[in-house]
């Protein structure tokens, strides 16, 4: 696999308004994914990618409902008498069925979820349209507020030939005698009271806005009271973990009977968007206090877009949307926040009902994403086979991704990597003698049962194709990279080995950008606009890192126990006794002789089991060590500047399989 050609030009980085523009060829992503991200009204494609047509159209209703989620109402203006907005059509063509994006309006805890049954697979459809409804929705202005429209016409029928009763028809005459223009501006309004209309924090962060994949969240700020209460009576919200950035919550499903019932469908919908992770950013205010701490716009920008941009690298976190939100913490999030502080001993954040750490008018990004599993630091590994799944894991998903976007992640310890097991069960135990005779792999990757995810790219730096412009058929890049220099992040002094090891690590990674040696951690003066340039030797930084932490933190690898060779149990003495004495006898010898010879071919299959698993543990030991020594700083392999580099050198030596990577 070659490597990647460094980029060591300067240029601007993606916080400039105008992207660089130099072009590259669309490259190819290696690996497949196993399962896609649910999120949207549940698509199954990635967010970076827009669906084909011919998929299944929205309903009528939905279309109308994202239509009036785009009318913004000033409620300040609204009377409560008949009232309405400035005049806002929706043409009778623009609602007619047809094949529309999902990604333009994605399922979010902040809308309702599409309750209709999906179709049994295999099962032969309809093509009869038993509902056929056109709709037509006018908000009118102030001047021709008094002026009547008609409401919808609907025709109803069970099977070709019938017609709808009178009943029918007087119902419908009652509902359309009613104002449309009140029930369109009730329904509209009560959409758009959980926004916020200030124009001056909408404006500020607009950039960040403009990432969101749905109508919903890509219009304004949302209440961070309305937008959670959209799921509280279906999750309950755990809090996960914490960092300097911000903190990390879940959604998990309510018990049936503290969860109003759904359909199986919408239940199985349910779950599938529960499985998913929402770190909470506290965003930096744009004057005044609060204007010099916390996360600035673009750097959240910068993360979203890479987010989005790495999605389908296998291997990297999941995508699902952005929201921000203003207010104070929920009940429902401050509440899985004090259960956190009183069981966790890693409780660092101020607390979010503390005033004085957020003030009532706090802004807050809440990017959405899959669950990637446990984070590596929180999981105790013991076996070599753990050890290597996980190592090779965030290597070839290095690789991959500097192959795609000349990727480096820059911060990449034991936090921001996750596991989760690949057995049906979710179990992450120690693979047993038998699990490992039972294993198929050719190079030994993928028998601890662990995959791999890298998450967190606020520090990171990629490349991304962000345009096709006609003068640039190859695309317009631009670069997603943060200063470094100016977290503060090269002086620190570590309390333990541990932590020495990982401010170590910091240095290297600064060495290795400003000098190409990362044994030359002398602190010398910053280079602006240096941290954008591409230097992916810094990933193989991060990886010995990883693997001297795997080697030395592990903990004692439980004892196998031996097959037991089975006895069969006494036989009851015979009430016969005129037997031969003699046969009886033989009898017995065979039968212990049979026992005999089960138990000694048991008992050797136990050893050759045993036998074999500790030579190819020695045998993965042996190449992690070797790994070690190839990416040493002062005495490693000289050609070695890349993770694509490193994944290369293992396949050609066996200790990866090339199934293992593409």
């Amino acid at each position: 696999m070659p490597a990647p050609s460094p980029f060591t030009t300067h240029a601007p980085p993606m916080q400039s308004s105008k992207p660089t523009t130099r072009t590259v060829a669309q490259r190819k992503v290696y690996g497949k994914r196993r399962n896609n991200a649910a999120r949207a009204v549940f698509e199954e494609n990635s967010p970076s990618r827009k669906l084909q047509q011919g998929s299944a159209p929205m309903d009528d209703v939905d279309v109308i409902q994202a239509k009036l989620a785009e009318v913004t109402i000033d409620e300040d203006s609204v009377s409560p008498k008949d009232e309405t907005q400035e005049a806002k059509d929706v043409n009778e063509s623009e609602l007619e069925r047809q094949p529309l994006d999902q990604s333009s309006h994605p399922h979010t805890p902040n809308e309702p979820i599409d309750t209709d049954e999906q179709p049994v697979p295999g099962a032969q459809s309809d093509t009869r349209k038993n509902y056929e409804r056109m709709v037509e929705v006018r908000i009118s202005s102030k001047k021709s507020r008094h002026q009547t429209t008609k409401s919808s016409e609907m025709k109803e029928h069970s099977s070709p030939g019938t017609s709808p009763t009178s009943s029918q028809y007087s119902e419908q005459e009652q509902k359309s005698s009613q104002s449309p223009e009140k029930r369109t501006r009730k329904n509209a309004a009560r959409r758009s009271s959980g926004y916020v209309h200030n124009p001056k924090p909408n404006t500020y962060v607009r950039p960040i806005l403009n990432e969101a994949l749905s109508s919903i969240a890509s219009q304004n700020i949302q209440k961070f009271s309305t937008w959670a209460s959209r799921s509280a009576t279906m999750f309950h919200v755990t809090k996960l973990a914490e960092g300097s950035y911000g903190e990390v919550y879940k959604l998990n499903l309510r018990e049936e009977n503290s969860r109003p019932a759904v359909s199986k469908s919408k239940l199985a919908k349910l779950r599938a968007y529960g499985d998913g992770v929402f770190k909470i950013v506290p965003l930096r205010a744009q004057s005044g206090p609060g204007s010099k701490k916390f996360t600035s716009i673009d750097e959240i920008v910068s993360e979203v877009k890479m987010l989005k941009y790495l999605d389908p690298i296998p291997g990297f976190a999941r995508f699902r949307e952005i929201h921000v939100v203003q207010g104070r913490f929920p009940a429902s999030f401050q509440s899985a926040w004090d259960y956190y502080k009183e069981t966790k001993d890693d409780c660092l954040n101020p607390d979010p009902s503390n005033k004085k750490a957020y003030p009532d008018t706090q802004l807050w990004a809440i990017i959405e994403m899959d669950d990637a599993g446990c984070e590596l630091e929180k999981f105790c590994w013991s076996s070599v086979f753990q050890i290597y799944d996980i190592f090779w894991g965030v290597a070839m998903a290095l690789a991959r991704a500097e192959e795609y976007a000349l990727f480096e992640h820059r911060d990449l310890h034991l936090g921001n990597v996750c596991i989760r097991s690949t057995r049906a069960d979710g179990s992450m135990v120690v693979p047993t003698n038998l699990d490992i005779a039972r294993q198929s792999s050719p190079s030994g990757f993928g028998i601890g049962s662990l995959e791999t995810t890298i998450i967190d790219y606020s520090l990171s730096r990629a490349d991304l194709r962000v345009a096709d412009l006609p003068d640039y058929p190859s695309g317009v890049v631009e670069i997603a990279s943060s200063d470094l220099d100016k977290k503060q992040i090269f002086d620190a002094i570590g309390q333990d080995d541990d932590e020495i090891l990982l401010r170590d690590t910091y240095r290297h990674m600064r060495a290795t950008l400003y000098t190409g040696n990362p044994a030359e951690t002398q602190k010398t003066e910053d280079i602006p606009g240096i941290w954008t340039e591409y230097a992916p030797r810094t990933n193989l930084v991060w990886l010995l890192f990883i693997l001297k932490n795997l080697l030395k933190n592990r903990k004692p690898e439980p004892a196998q126990q031996h097959i037991q060779a089975t006895r069969n149990p006494l036989a009851p003495c015979s009430p016969n006794r005129k037997l031969d004495k003699q046969s009886k006898e033989t009898k017995s010898a065979k039968t212990h002789s049979g026992d005999s010879d089960s138990a000694l071919v048991k008992d050797r299959y136990s050893k050759d089991l045993h036998a074999r698993a500790a030579q190819l543990k020695q045998t993965m030991e042996n190449r992690l060590l070797a790994v070690l020594k190839l990416l040493d700083f002062e005495h490693g392999h000289e050609d070695m500047c890349c993770a694509a580099d490193l994944v290369a050198y293992a396949m050609d030596s066996g200790w990866l399989a090339e199934q293992d990577f593409f």
